[in-house]
C-alpha cells in the first residue's frame, strides 16, 4: 500500500469536508490546532483514504497515536501502516475513535470513550416550521418568550473572549465537570476554528455557545450560562438562533455533540427538547504496539 502525506489544505478539504456528517476532528483546521498545542501530526493518504493522526504525549517520555472520529471503515493494510508509524515514533499504542466500525477483528480492545459516545443531530434540510413542530412544546414557548422579553443574539468580539470563558468556568464548576485551561479554548477561537455567540439582555450577557462549522455539519461544542435570570430562557433562545444560522448557511446537520442520560441528565434533557435523532458511535479502541509499556500504562490508569 502506498502511503503519502498530504500537504495541501484544498486537497484535504475536498476529501474530508465533502463526507456526509463531516467530522471536524479530522479537518485540516483541527490538525493546525493540534500543532499549536505542540503535538506532532500527520495527514496521511492510504491509497485514497485520508486520516489525520495525532501524537499524544505520556509520562516518562512515552506517547501514543490518536486518530479521532473516523466515519469510514479501516482495513488490515491501513492498520499495518499506522502500526509502522507508531513503531517508528516509539509509541506504545494506537487509539482510534470509530463512528461505526467494531475494530475488535483487527486486534483492538474496546476502551472508555475519549469523545461522547452518543449524540443528537437535527436535520437542517427540514423547514424552520418543521423543526419547531418537532421540538418539545415548552421549548417553543421558551424561545418565543425570550424573544418577546428582548433577549438578543451577538457574536463574540475578540476582546470579549474572557466573558465566554468566565461563563464556562462558572457553569462547569456548578455541574462539577472538568474544564480545559483558558489557553485551549482561546486557541480554538483565535485560530478561527470555532465561533462564539452570546445571548444577552440589554447589556448583560446571559449565556454563550461555542460552535464549529465544518463540511455539512455545525457542532455545538461548549456552552456556559449565568445562574441568574433563568426566567429569560436565554439558552433556549441561543440554541434556536444558532440552528437557524447553520440552516441559513446551508449546513445539513446540527450536532449537539454529546448526550448521556446517566452522566449528564440535565444537559441531555435540554438537548433532547429540540427534537432530532440519536446516533450511537462504535467508540474508542486501543491497539498495543509495545505490550510491556502498554500493560504498565493500563495499570497506572487503574490506580490514578
Amino acid at each position: 500500500m502506498e502511503i503519502k502525506e498530504i500537504t495541501y489544505k484544498e486537497e484535504w478539504d475536498n476529501k474530508i469536508g465533502t463526507q456526509k456528517m463531516a467530522q471536524f476532528l479530522q479537518s485540516w483546521e483541527w490538525g493546525e490546532f493540534q500543532q499549536r498545542l505542540n503535538r506532532k501530526i500527520w495527514r496521511l493518504d492510504f491509497d485514497g483514504v485520508y486520516i489525520l493522526v495525532i501524537k499524544m504525549t505520556l509520562p516518562f517520555n512515552k506517547s501514543y497515536l490518536y486518530i479521532p472520529r473516523l466515519n469510514f471503515e479501516l482495513n488490515k493494510n491501513i492498520i499495518e501502516g499506522i502500526k509502522d508509524l507508531a513503531k517508528k515514533e516509539g509509541c506504545i499504542f494506537i487509539k482510534i475513535e470509530s463512528i461505526k466500525q467494531n475494530l475488535g477483528s483487527l486486534g483492538f480492545k474496546k476502551v472508555k470513550n475519549t469523545q461522547p459516545n452518543k449524540t443528537l443531530l437535527l436535520d437542517l434540510t427540514k423547514s424552520e416550521e418543521q423543526l419547531l413542530d418537532e421540538m418539545h412544546q415548552k421549548w417553543r414557548y421558551n424561545i418565543r418568550l425570550a424573544a418577546k422579553k428582548g433577549v438578543t443574539l451577538q457574536i463574540c468580539r475578540e476582546e470579549e473572549f474572557l466573558k465566554f470563558y468566565d461563563l464556562l468556568v462558572d457553569t462547569f464548576r456548578r455541574k462539577e465537570k472538568k474544564l480545559f485551561n483558558c489557553t485551549y479554548y482561546n486557541k480554538l477561537y483565535q485560530d478561527h476554528l470555532a465561533k462564539i455567540y452570546f445571548a444577552q439582555y440589554e447589556s448583560k450577557i446571559l449565556c454563550a455557545n461555542m460552535i464549529v462549522f465544518f463540511g455539512d455539519t455545525a457542532t455545538y461544542l461548549y456552552g456556559g450560562s449565568a445562574p441568574d435570570d433563568k426566567n429569560l430562557m436565554a439558552p433556549h433562545f441561543l440554541q434556536w438562533e444558532l440552528i437557524k444560522i447553520a440552516k441559513n448557511k446551508g449546513y445539513k446537520y446540527y450536532d449537539f455533540w454529546g448526550i448521556d442520560e446517566a452522566k449528564w441528565p440535565g444537559v441531555t434533557r435540554f438537548k433532547k427538547g429540540f427534537g432530532g435523532f440519536e446516533i450511537e458511535y462504535a467508540g474508542s479502541w486501543d491497539l498495543p504496539v509495545d505490550k510491556a509499556w502498554f500493560l504498565l500504562y493500563k495499570i497506572v490508569k487503574i490506580f490514578r
